[in-house]
């Protein structure tokens, strides 16, 4: 007797689960859709109170998940890493330039040596810069944001007043002659961004601003001011008088055939005076020309090459041997410019002193002009820069000038209200034009900075890119293949379909 065979499996009815599986597809598209509805009714709901929100008060420039004091902090002690590394930086390659000089190699690798307090004090100075520069920046974004709340707008006045009141960071410097000199370069700065304003509004031009190189013009008139200042007027430039007896001395421990005695008022001070270690001209002017060179080019290359590596780290990981070669050759050009300054103004004194006997103040001011024209030497665009670098030193001469003939008064902190007042314009201009401004300059305040002007934040994506459109556009896109396989099936067993039939 055979076995009974197994009962056969059920007919499984597939039409039967594609229905259910249409069907819950079809709920499942149906909840999704409600959840839409409801997140576009949240979000109009939350739009409108944004909305609100930004009609009584305009928004920040950070983040919108970031506090303003948060934002205050963060970029303050950005900055203030920033311009520390960057003094540091100067510090020590300075020292290694020096060490290099002294033919102590073995020096380098000893730290001791290299960056011991004894032999590099910079930590105070480093200290005192990234208080300027982290206490502008963080004091200027927290006042940007008050006003902003405040006043429940924004407007010109904002970055004015904001640029204004930061700018007393400065006296975070105890030197006023560094003060100074800082206000007056940013006050010439601030005409320069007046003046592109003007111009683009076509409400003002200077006359000859349009020569292809008044920028060395500029630059040989400030220079003219300064070397005639430096010379000829006591506490103008040096801060100190003239010591005759102090150089006569000097002159008789080094005394040489062809010296002459240098009288209390002499009518001309003679070249053996000028150069006692030398009797030729020419061959003091070279040894000046070249000492100048060794000992600046330390200085320049420090300059050149130590900031682009600390702002710019990411490049210079990059490309660490194309930074070294242009930090080595605007080093190279910027050294033999002032270097060929030096030469050219003692080799006019000397050439006056072998055809004149009675001297003159304006020999000292056409020396200064003449020698000035070494900064063709220099590339183009570094010379507006180096003009309008000089033209606040001109100005801080004459500025002493009319205080000793008492027809300025000597107000104190003068300098710091001058900072003030400059950077209140210099942020308005950052701001609202900034094409008027050096790129130099621009590039450099924005990169301190480090708000949403140079940093701009991401666009957020658009609102309706949620998840649930997201599983709906993969929904259609797997539908899509089985419409389309189910067509052509349908296709290839339809008789209809055959051709001839």
């Amino acid at each position: 007797m055979s076995a009974p065979s197994p009962p056969s499996p059920p007919l499984f009815d597939h039409s039967d689960a594609e229905g259910r599986l249409r069907e819950a597809e079809e709920r499942l598209r149906e909840a999704i859709e409600e959840l839409q509805r409801r997140q576009r009714r949240a979000a109009a709901h939350v739009h409108h109170h944004q909305h609100q929100q930004q009609h009584d008060c305009p928004p920040c420039h950070h983040a919108p998940d970031e506090s303003c004091i948060a934002n205050a902090v963060g970029n303050l002690c950005q900055s203030f890493l920033l311009s520390y590394g960057v003094r540091v930086g100067i510090g020590i390659l300075l020292r290694a330039f020096k060490l290099v000089r002294r033919q102590s190699y073995s020096s380098l690798l000893d730290l001791k040596q290299l960056v011991s307090e004894k032999d590099l004090i910079v930590r105070e100075e480093a200290c005192r810069i990234g208080l300027l520069f982290g206490g502008f920046t963080g004091s200027y974004h927290a006042l940007r944001c008050l006003l902003r709340k405040l006043r429940k707008k924004e407007a010109p006045l904002n970055a004015i007043l904001s640029g204004s009141v930061a700018g007393l960071s400065i006296l975070a410097l105890d030197d006023s002659n560094r003060r100074r000199t800082l206000s007056l370069y940013l006050l010439a700065r601030l005409a320069q961004c007046a003046y592109n304003s003007a111009k683009a509004k076509n409400k003002f031009h200077l006359w000859g601003s349009h020569w292809r190189h008044g920028d060395s013009l500029l630059f040989s008139l400030a220079c003219a001011q300064v070397m005639y200042a430096f010379v000829m007027l006591r506490d103008s430039c040096r801060g100190y008088p003239v010591d005759v007896a102090l150089l006569s001395a000097y002159l008789v421990d080094r005394r040489k055939s062809g010296y002459v005695k240098l009288e209390e008022f002499p009518s001309i001070i003679p070249c053996s005076v000028i150069h006692p270690e030398r009797n030729s001209c020419l061959s003091h002017n070279a040894s000046a020309t070249s000492a100048t060179f060794r000992k600046t080019f330390p200085l320049y290359f420090s300059l050149t090459f130590v900031p682009y590596v600390v702002l710019h780290l990411q490049k210079f990981m990059g490309a660490p041997a194309r930074t070294c070669w242009f930090a080595l050759k605007g080093a190279v050009r910027s050294t033999s410019f002032l270097s060929a300054f030096v030469g050219i103004f003692q080799g006019v004194i000397c050439l006056h002193r072998k055809v004149a006997s009675k001297d003159h103040k304006l020999v000292y001011w056409v020396a200064g002009g003449l020698s000035a024209l070494s900064v063709l030497l220099e590339k183009k665009a570094r010379r507006g820069e180096l003009a309008l670098y000089v033209l606040p030193r001109a100005g801080e001469s004459l500025w002493y000038i009319l205080v000793n003939r008492q027809l300025l008064p000597d107000v104190k902190n003068a300098e710091v209200l001058l900072f003030c007042m400059c950077m209140g314009g210099i942020m308005y201009y950052l701001d609202y034009e900034p094409d008027t401004m050096a790129p130099l300059l621009r590039g450099l305040i924005r990169r301190f900075l480090a708000s949403r002007i140079s940093n701009p934040a991401p666009p957020p994506p658009p609102p309706n890119q949620t998840v649930s459109n997201n599983y709906l556009e993969t929904l259609d896109a797997m539908k899509k293949p089985k419409l389309q396989e189910s067509r052509t099936s349908s296709e290839k067993y339809n008789l209809e379909s055959i051709p001839g039939l």
